[in-house]
């Protein structure tokens, strides 16, 4: 084959005589070979002749009525090309994988400017604030009340990251790098009489260093602060824009005109006192605060995701001609009929129609073994296909299944407004207005009847009325006791996502608490053997296990397991077969050993009844039963369970004397449930047979009866009772999906954490009361004498630079009474 690529005359691959060469890539043939494609990519990648390679630089998608692939330029026909790749609801054409691949990793580098980033628009979707829920428009926006982006209220795996999330990190970059050269040259000269720079030019420096952090990196705190107040929803951000706003400007006129201030509120060098470090300072302490914030929400949309990738994206359809075609998951409708090969993730809910298997259905269940399904059975999108190949006919596609179901409670449980920010809101909604009054009238008193210079007294006064209610300590009240607390919790075995949880677990009442995984180890062991008929105990082990580790069952694993701890060597086996609903059977260096059910020792002529008793105490002990049969002869049962935790006991009386009422959830059988609860004792009721959006129904009916409800627990299948209960706390042994859905998570799998946890809730909570009491007691104080009322019995006014000296007091206690925190028990 001729290379294409070679020809630069006409018709060939070249512009002008010139190589063609890719927007920001090498030649579209070094591009192509990089990619090591098919053979039958290579001869689709030929030019036609006519066909430009380059054309002239335009990264237009369309040519014609054919598209240019963005990556090589050549033109292809979207009808025959089987590379194709979807974004910014646009879709491309490519001539190979390999270009398709490039483009997929990084669709802007090919783009250009002919598309500018937009955010992936569901038509019809509704768009909500994560502060303010009730807010709710048609697109993106930003939101009415707090001035923050809104986000989908549908999450969707094409969804672009938040835009405040790519850049609030980058303003608090610039925040910080400029606060530390503004602390040394303010604080040095004013606490040890070290000049940076000389006393004349140190404002100005200060102006220089501080006005990017205030006019920049600020400037959404203003916006914010600004829609509040049009808006008459006053809040954190009014208190922040109003404090900062008050401090830069009155150190900017400071700067600009400082001939304006009398005497008395000049340095001994006659200077007068700039604030930009207060200004600098709270900028960059509300940044990172918003960070937090900002990365907490977005692994909750990280969870979401994950349950929303447990179903493949695309799927096995069967033609009427028994043919069959994979098509997008979108494109399957209600009735066809759909292929599931061995370890496919099924892709919708449906019922079988053909072909007998097991599918793990623990995304469901939260249980390691799986479901035996034949003709007839229901299955569920997302659950996992086992060795058998099955025919579906779905029923249930898009958001109807229980997978989209899923997700919807897990987002709505989830999008709720943060309990502390409430609080701090509901304070400043008087606090705002009240600071506002006071420094209002404290400018007309001064004016009418103040000494002279009346304006400088008034203004002066005035703006220390503001500056010392800056919200610098109310700011840190609640992050600084919240970083110690996660530290202090992070060392006991507790992660703590968001400052909502714990104040949440303060105040529960409830403790609901899911078997697998958190009460139990989620490790099934072999736990017992029983032998008849003179059957040999080492010996039935041994045959079991050899069968067994040709099965990929998860009980199979624990008996494999056992054998091993005791030394067993597992025989040659020959003609192993797996009886759907029955067991499983295989010839051991020579003998027939049958494993199963009742049902499968019947089948093969071994009467189980010598060994029911047996196996139905075994049953109501919690275990799973399997009975062995030698030769048609039945030699005895191996009994597998998953253990309580060693703790379990202990945890479950130490948070009853909490105070805790304790229930148990769980996908599992009534009898197995029982029994667990016999051996953990003090549980207050059981609910077993329950599927997620039972358990969420649980947690939300004892919500409704006015209770207070935390949820521990560690799968899939917890997701969404975890996001529905006031906090949720994940076993750090569990999934992702449970850990990212939870606001604590228990890194130890420990389960008396949770007592912990509790008392780290009481003891924070505790801690930022104080903070609060602290820095309203400062402004309480602070606030009156800086509007001057003991000027005309005393003559004490409170200049700006006591204002500031004052809030840094109060910052200074609110820092030291939070680290309290690192001493506390738990």
């Amino acid at each position: 084959m001729n290379d294409p690529h070679s020809d630069t005359s006409e018709g060939g691959c070249g512009c002008s005589g010139k190589p063609a060469v890719a927007l920001g890539t090498p030649s579209c043939c070094s591009a192509f070979l990089a990619a090591q494609t098919t053979l039958a990519d290579r001869r689709g990648h030929q030019h036609v002749k006519g066909d430009a390679c380059c054309g002239s630089g335009d990264t237009a998608a369309e040519v014609g009525d054919k598209a240019k692939d963005l990556v090589c330029g050549m033109t292809v026909d979207p009808a025959t090309t089987r590379h194709h790749a979807e974004h910014g609801r646009h879709a491309y054409h490519f001539c190979s994988a390999g270009c398709r691949t490039k483009f997929i990793a990084n669709p802007q580098a090919y783009l250009g400017d002919t598309e500018p980033p937009k955010p992936n628009v569901t038509p019809g979707a509704i768009w909500t604030c994560p502060m303010h829920p009730h807010i709710r428009q048609d697109g993106p926006g930003t939101c009415p009340i707090c001035g923050m982006a809104l986000e989908p209220e549908e999450p969707s795996l094409d969804d672009a990251p938040n835009p405040e999330l790519v850049d609030f990190p980058r303003r608090l970059w610039v925040a910080g790098v400029l606060t530390i050269p503004l602390l040394v040259v303010s604080m040095l000269a004013e606490m040890l009489g070290v000049h940076v720079v000389s006393a004349t030019a140190s404002p100005w420096v200060q102006f220089a260093l501080t006005a990017p952090i205030v006019l920049w990196a600020g400037s959404p705190f203003f916006v914010r602060g600004w829609q509040s107040i049009r808006t008459r929803h006053l809040n954190m951000f009014t208190l922040i824009a109003i404090g900062v706003g008050a401090g830069f400007l009155y150190s900017l006129v400071a700067t600009v005109a400082p001939g304006i201030f009398p005497t008395a509120f000049r340095t001994h060098g006659g200077m007068v006192p700039v604030y930009y470090e207060a200004a600098g300072v709270v900028v960059g302490l509300v940044l990172v605060g918003q960070v937090l914030e900002l990365r907490a929400r977005a692994a909750t949309g990280r969870a979401i995701r994950a349950l929303m990738d447990l179903a493949p994206k695309t799927a096995c359809r069967l033609r009427p001609d028994g043919s069959e075609e994979e098509v997008p998951l979108a494109d399957v409708a209600v009735g066809d009929r759909l292929r599931v090969h061995p370890g496919e993730a099924l892709p919708v809910d449906g019922v079988v129609v053909e072909g007998r298997s097991s599918v793990d259905e623990s995304m469901l269940t939260g249980e390691p073994a799986p479901i035996p399904k034949e003709t007839g059975a229901a299955v569920t999108g997302g659950t996992v296909n086992g060795t058998g190949s099955l025919v579906m006919e779905a029923y249930a596609v898009g958001s109807d299944t229980m997978l989209a179901r899923i997700v919807r409670m897990v987002a709505e449980a989830q999008r709720s407004r943060a309990p502390i920010q409430a609080l701090a809101d509901r304070v400043s909604g008087w606090f705002v207005p009240l600071v506002l009054l006071i420094s209002a009238v404290t400018f007309l008193v001064w004016m009418l009847v103040g000494p002279e210079p009346r304006l400088g007294h008034a203004l002066l006064n005035a703006i220390a009325v503001l500056v010392i209610a800056c919200p610098c300590a109310l700011g840190l009240a609640t992050p600084m006791s919240i970083m110690v607390a996660t530290g202090r919790g992070a060392h006991a075995g507790v992660l703590v996502k968001s400052a909502e949880a714990l104040q949440a677990f303060e105040k529960v009442e409830t403790l609901v608490i899911d078997k697998t995984g958190t009460l139990t180890e989620g490790k099934p062991k072999l736990v017992a053997i029983e032998v008849v008929n003179g059957a040999d105990e080492r010996e039935l082990l041994a045959l079991a296990a050899a069968v067994e580790a040709q099965s990929e069952h998860p009980l199979a694993h624990a008996i494999v397991t056992g054998a091993s701890a005791k030394g067993l060597q597992l025989g040659r086996v020959e003609g192993f077969a797996s009886q759907t609903g029955l067991g499983v059977s295989a010839t051991v260096n020579g003998r027939q050993v049958v494993i199963g059910n009742a049902a499968q020792m019947r089948r093969v002529g071994a009467n189980p009844v010598p060994i029911e008793a047996l196996a139905d105490r075994r049953r109501r002990e919690g275990a799973g039963v399997m009975l062995v049969a030698i030769d048609s002869t039945l030699a005895g049962l191996i009994a597998v369970a998953d253990p309580v935790r060693p703790s379990a006991r202990d945890a479950i009386a130490a948070l009853r004397r909490e105070g805790l009422r304790v229930v148990m959830l769980t996908g599992d059988n009534v009898t197995t449930a029982d029994a667990v609860a016999r051996a953990v004792g003090g549980l207050d009721d059981v609910r077993a047979d329950l599927r997620p959006e039972d358990k969420a129904r649980i947690v939300a009916e004892l919500k409704a009866k006015g209770a207070r409800v935390a949820m521990a627990g560690d799968g899939i299948n917890d997701a969404p009772a975890l996001a529905a209960a006031d906090v949720g706390l994940a076993m750090g042994t569990g999934t992702d999906v449970a850990i990212e859905s939870a606001g604590m998570t228990l890194t130890r799998g420990d389960l008396s954490a949770i007592v912990r946890a509790r008392r780290l809730a009481h003891a924070t909570m505790r801690n930022i009361r104080q903070n609060l009491f602290f820095s309203f007691l400062f402004n309480g104080i602070g606030v009156p004498i800086a509007a001057g009322v003991l000027y005309p019995v005393a003559g004490i006014l409170l200049s700006p630079m006591i204002a500031g000296a004052a809030m840094a007091l109060s910052s200074f206690t609110v820092v030291l009474n939070a680290l309290r925190l690192n001493g506390v028990k738990l």
